[in-house]
């Protein structure tokens, strides 16, 4: 399997095609696919914290994985998401899936389980009227440390 660097729109097709309970994202960092037979089988979509208080120039997100079930494209992806926030310089990354979820490809991928969240997201409504596609129930938070703290990253201030 190979990564592959995927715009928005080709990750997003992807999540419509494939994807079990989300809708696709409108907007990332970088996404990125993995090809194996010459085929796009799945892609990884990071972008910032979905948490107001996560800070977002230390802690990448990824807020979308999605495969056609090939073996072991998922933890080759959150893998690939990992090396490619490490080098953009990124603290940890993070994620959440779903309570009944095994969390067995992130296992694979080195990432560290961290605890359920506390309570079941709200339902919102964004400024639009459209409504959060979010399961609503509490999820697992895993994490993979990836750099050390940066100083100047420390106060969430990139230009110091």
């Amino acid at each position: 399997m190979t990564a592959k660097p995927l715009t928005l729109a080709q990750a997003n097709t992807l999540i419509s095609a494939l994807h079990r309970h989300h809708k696709p994202v409108t907007g990332h960092r970088f996404s990125i696919g993995a090809v194996s037979r010459g085929r796009i089988v799945g892609a990884v979509v990071v972008g910032r914290p979905v948490a107001r208080k996560t800070d977002q120039y230390t802690v990448a997100e990824v807020t979308r994985l999605v495969t056609d079930g090939t073996k072991n494209a998922c933890s080759f992806l959150y893998a690939a998401a990992a090396r490619a926030a490490r080098e953009m310089g990124f603290v940890r990354v993070q994620t959440f899936i779903l309570r009944e979820e095994s969390g067995d490809s992130l296992r694979a991928a080195g990432w560290r389980f961290e605890g359920l969240t506390d309570s079941a997201p709200q339902k919102w409504h964004s400024r639009t009227g459209r409504r959060s596609d979010q399961p609503s129930e509490p999820k697992q938070r895993w994490v993979k440390v990836l750099n050390a703290l940066v100083p100047e990253l420390e106060a969430g201030n990139p230009t110091k």
